[in-house]
């Protein structure tokens, strides 16, 4: 179906947080794979659909180990598991010192994701520029979304990262609710000129990412964090089906 991938440049300001938001109200069959080469934290983050712990060893390292001679869409989900509330994921690396042996590995990976038939998939890469090779996978994509804060430091880092890429992304401010709208204003203001399809915006949310962790539902979804990721799920799937119509 469809590739999104999700990242930053200064800080991965709550790229993780929110990817699993959208994975978790995502309104098409969706996959997250945590792609980020520095190593990712879903494993130790959230629980199992049986209550337990996801098991670390079983992801993108797994995957890895089998796929030298050649990596098939259909393998992927041989090495996913699914979290409490039924979002399936593909762990990632437990720590950047992995990435060293599988940098071959993002571009078969990033054509494999791009390929699955059944599913988008929400790659979260968290800061790009890390490892150059996860350029290779984030050319797969059909859609990137850059992250950002609303504060000078972050949008600067932002406008570096867009002038690299010299392709068409959407960007998303993490925004605290009492200044959301301005924020998001201001970052469209700034990034005007550069190729940009959309400015959005999530919550910043610290409780609502904490409900994350538990059973889904309840005060999770009346959160500002749900409820931000709702309105960006439905605009991203929504402007991915324009992109696919005849």
């Amino acid at each position: 179906m469809a590739l999104i991938v999700l990242a930053a440049d200064k800080g991965a300001p709550g790229v993780t947080t929110a990817a699993t938001a959208l994975g978790a109200v995502w309104p098409r069959p969706v996959l997250l794979a945590e792609c980020d080469p520095s190593g990712g934290d879903l494993a130790y983050r959230l629980p199992a659909a049986d209550g337990g712990v996801l098991n670390p060893a079983r992801g993108l390292l797994s995957l890895g180990a089998v796929a030298r001679r050649g990596l098939h869409p259909d393998q992927v989900y041989e090495h996913t598991q699914r979290l409490v509330g039924g979002l399936d994921v593909l762990a990632g690396l437990t720590n950047g010192e992995q990435a060293a042996g599988l940098t071959w590995l993002w571009g078969p990976l990033g054509r494999s994701f791009a390929a699955l038939d059944h599913a988008d998939v929400l790659a979260d890469c968290g800061r790009l520029g890390v490892q150059p090779a996860l350029n290779e996978l984030v050319d797969e994509a059909d859609q990137i979304i850059l992250f950002t804060r609303a504060s000078l430091d972050h949008v600067a880092h932002l406008r570096e990262r867009l002038t690299l890429l010299k392709r068409r992304v959407g960007v998303v401010v993490v925004a605290d609710p009492r200044n959301y709208r301005p924020s998001l204003d201001e970052v469209r203001r700034i990034v005007t000129g550069w190729d940009v399809s959309f400015v959005g915006g999530i919550a910043y949310d610290p409780k609502g990412a904490e409900l994350l962790r538990g059973e889904w539902g309840g005060r999770l979804e009346r959160s500002p964090l749900i409820r931000t990721a709702r309105e960006l799920a439905g605009r991203l799937a929504g402007h991915l089906q324009k992109k696919v119509a005849p």
